[in-house]
């Protein structure tokens, strides 16, 4: 039987690719966000250097700092971690969704043309 020190330290290659899976999410969104090492360190209380390991995956990033550095870098812990989001049964189909993010991104003109076909067809039908 393996003593607690034995498997508190034992990395296997899978926990290895996450945290440097991890870190890399870290320091992508970190930059996004315009932020340096040192400033996302001092908001999250450590040193640079302990960031820097973080980001690449040297150092394991404590469960309990995912929630602050998520804040910090204003994603979702899901983002963070790699878990994709997914919606359950409620709300709209995922085909659906797509189609009305895409006409959101149309002009004005043309989102009033796309409500008003809507509004006579929904009107016809029910």
């Amino acid at each position: 039987m393996a003593s607690a020190t034995t498997w508190i330290y034992r990395v296997t290659p899978q926990d290895k690719r996450f945290y440097q899976a991890l870190g890399k999410r870290i320091a992508e969104r970190r930059k996004a966000q315009g932020l340096t090492q040192v400033e996302l360190a001092e908001r999250l209380g450590v040193s640079q250097q302990t960031l820097a390991h973080y980001e690449v995956g040297r150092l394991r990033v404590a469960v309990a700092m995912l929630p602050v550095l998520a804040r910090e870098l204003a994603v979702p812990v899901e983002d963070l971690v790699g878990v994709p989001v997914t919606k359950g049964k409620r709300g709209p189909a995922p085909k659906l969704q797509r189609q009305i993010e895409q006409i959101q991104k149309l002009p004005r003109s043309r989102q009033r043309f796309v409500m008003q076909m809507l509004d006579t067809v929904l009107q016809q039908g029910g």
